[in-house]
């Protein structure tokens, strides 16, 4: 068992885990690439990949203040991964994409977390890990 987490709750040792994960996985993609994202760009990145939602869509479903969702959005515009549209009968509700390159960058950070996983059913096993995501995504009734 680990020392550091023996005495968390569940709560907070799903806390742990996922910053931890999260930093070693922001960790190595800035060590790779010229594009320096944090886990809050990815976090909208994931909201938009493979969709064109409405920005308003995206600020309802990420835990992120609007206007800082606003700010991340216009940041990933400025490195060239998302493209910002308005439809033509409604200028004012503007709508979201990756570009070639968010996709690709997204798709390469996909691969990176991929690693991630497989270093951690190294160490605890392919069993125990499917066993670990089957609980996480099983109805919790909360």
């Amino acid at each position: 068992m680990n020392q550091e987490f023996k005495y968390l709750d569940l709560i907070d040792v799903l806390s742990e885990r996922h910053h931890q994960l999260r930093k070693i996985t922001e960790q190595l993609w800035n060590d790779s690439s010229d594009i320096k994202l944090s886990n809050s760009e990815w976090f909208i990145m994931a909201r938009v990949y493979k969709k064109h939602p409405a920005i308003a869509y995206v600020t309802k479903n990420v835990d992120i203040s609007r206007q800082a969702t606003h700010k991340l959005i216009k940041q990933l515009e400025s490195k060239g991964l998302v493209e910002i549209s308005s439809l033509k009968d409604n200028k004012k509700n503007k709508h979201i994409r990756l570009t070639k390159l968010g996709e690709e960058c997204y798709e390469k950070n996909e691969a990176l977390k991929a690693e991630q996983e497989r270093k951690v059913a190294d160490k605890i096993g392919y069993e125990q890990l499917r066993f670990l995501k089957d609980i996480l995504q099983a109805d919790w009734g909360l």
